[in-house]
């Protein structure tokens, strides 16, 4: 029985070359490309990928053109290259699949040197659809948005690298919560809390939790604990005092603050569509990556 989906989409780590992988890399994406030939799909290649492995013979898409003309896309790297194509074709609600070529892999689940044997069943349609929330971030200076961006992980505001704590002053749905002295804070999503959340004590939540969490970094006092929210929330955060603060969404797009400054945090009307393995759970991953106790 052939693949279910007709035209699907390659898209691999863009800066292969600079990190001494392009060889390796090259050969992963070609060897998956044929396979997927094999089994009756036509195969789309990111332009930019091709470029960077130097790969040719195959159509290619920017990435735009793929969420809108591909019916699915295979995502070759580690989680940072999932976030920044999460985030680009969530508008186009095309589902996803990682496979592993980076280190952690909480959303690319599939072992590179397993891909084969996975991936032939869910091509055939035996497969487990997961869909994760992402935050629409906004930056608020003079009541003017001067910057926005999504994120799948979390949006961070932080203090400057030279400079002692922020105090930053938090609202939800308008209503003033408190005043904190620290680090900075983390909003993170489900999918964000086996991340940066993580390292700063926050829970772990489970992907079909509809909720946020909020991470003190480092707080001067020590009652200012994790909290979570519901995902309908909205939630600001002030910039009081500190100098040169930032806010980052998924550490990959991030502005200057000054004093006034509003970073705002909603959920977006975009989710991100992963597709995993028939009987995929999310504790096989957290038991995997976090080196839990296996019997």
């Amino acid at each position: 029985m052939k693949s279910q989906f007709r035209q699907v989409a390659l898209i691999g780590k863009y800066h292969a070359a600079v990190s001494g992988a392009a060889a390796s890399t090259r050969a992963a994406l070609d060897d998956i490309a044929h396979f997927l030939h094999a089994q009756g799909c036509e195969v789309v290649f990111d332009r930019d990928t091709a470029s960077s492995a130097g790969i040719t013979g195959y159509t290619t898409l920017d990435v735009a053109a793929i969420g809108q003309q591909c019916d699915l896309v295979l995502v070759v790297g580690g989680d940072g290259t999932m976030l920044g194509i999460g985030r680009q074709l969530a508008r186009h609600g095309v589902p996803l699949i990682g496979i592993n070529q980076g280190r952690l892999g909480f959303i690319t689940d599939i072992p590179l040197d397993l891909y084969r044997a996975t991936l032939e069943p869910m091509l055939r349609g035996e497969y487990e659809e997961d869909q994760r929330s992402l935050m629409h971030g906004r930056v608020m200076r003079d009541g003017h948005c001067v910057f926005e961006a999504l994120a799948m992980n979390d949006v961070v505001v932080n203090r400057g690298a030279t400079s002692g704590m922020v105090e930053l002053r938090v609202e939800v749905d308008g209503h003033f919560v408190a005043n904190q002295r620290a680090d900075g804070l983390i909003v993170a999503s489900p999918t964000g809390s086996t991340a940066y959340s993580l390292s700063a004590g926050g829970p772990l939540l489970h992907p079909s939790t509809q909720g946020w969490v909020l991470v003190p970094i480092a707080p001067h006092t020590l009652s200012n604990r994790p909290i979570v929210l519901p995902e309908s929330s909205e939630i600001t955060i002030e910039v009081v005092s500190g100098r040169d603060a930032s806010a980052n969404f998924d550490m990959q797009s991030l502005a200057s603050l000054l004093h006034g400054d509003r970073i705002t945090v909603r959920r977006s009307q975009h989710s991100v569509r992963f597709l995993h393995p028939r009987g995929w759970t999310y504790f096989d991953t957290l038991r995997r990556k976090l080196h839990w106790y296996e019997k």
